[in-house]
């Protein structure tokens, strides 16, 4: 194997190793959003004419469980090589920064999409889904997942201890995703909100996920596709300049 596919291969060891922690955990907690919200809200909240409340949760939950897992796979990985101290080994292998890139990414898009399937196939039991536009959900599945294992490789560079990771995710992270849209349309949000949502990322991931399923969304999917795009391209090139000078890494 070469060096990339031997460090891709221990990164998703790693995380099946524990995968009633990294995997069973987060499936469960997206299903007790759903029986929670879904029961509490179904009938009282109309989003779309011919989709129910209930279906229409489940692709935002499958997402956001997405996200949230890609995020976490790099960053957490980073920062327990860097506490523990075999990150040096590592780095006296003769791996560039593009394999360590592919590395830590790949397994968190595997992971992401792990998680992701779970949560559908629990989740999916208890509403009706249709799949319109099949190839949407892979594509915005696979950059989604991308875009926040490359966001948490560049957390996992910049924090040097669990604390600071914890903010990062809890202040950016974890407000981003639960406002962009998992639990409700932005159509129903006043129009000063609206446009703050149309500033979040992680909300054209999730409608153009969602669209997928339903053929409806709040914006284009195209729209969706080029802000992901856009955004995965430019925290793709942070991160591997990052990598390449050895940020925080090498010192």
């Amino acid at each position: 194997m070469t060096g990339w596919q031997t460090l891709f291969y221990k990164e998703v060891l790693r995380f099946w190793k524990v995968s009633f922690q990294t995997v069973a955990a987060p499936v469960l907690t997206a299903v007790m959003y759903l029986l929670i919200f879904g029961h509490v809200l179904e009938g009282r909240v109309k989003v779309y004419d011919t989709v129910s409340y209930t279906a229409f949760l489940v692709p935002g939950l499958v997402m956001m469980s997405v996200l949230q897992n890609a995020f976490a796979n790099s960053s957490s990985s980073l920062i327990q090589s860097k506490i523990m101290g075999n990150l040096v080994f590592l780095l006296l292998t003769p791996l560039s920064h593009w394999a360590w890139f592919f590395a830590y990414v790949g397994s968190s898009i595997v992971r992401g999409v792990l998680v992701g399937a779970g949560v559908f196939l629990v989740t999916a039991w208890f509403a009706d889904l249709s799949f319109v536009a099949p190839w949407w959900i892979v594509v915005f599945i696979v950059f989604g997942a991308a875009l926040m294992g490359t966001l948490g490789l560049i957390a996992g560079l910049w924090a040097e201890k669990f604390d600071q990771l914890a903010a990062f995710q809890n202040f950016i992270i974890m407000p981003m995703t639960f406002l962009s849209g998992v639990f409700y349309s932005i159509h129903s949000l006043p129009a000063f909100w609206q446009t703050v949502s149309h500033l979040n990322p992680f909300f054209y991931m999730i409608d153009g996920f969602r669209h997928g399923f339903f053929g409806v969304s709040d914006v284009s999917p195209w729209l969706s596709l080029g802000i992901v795009a856009l955004a995965l391209g430019v925290a793709a090139s942070i991160a591997v300049h990052l990598l390449r000078i050895g940020y925080k890494i090498r010192s």
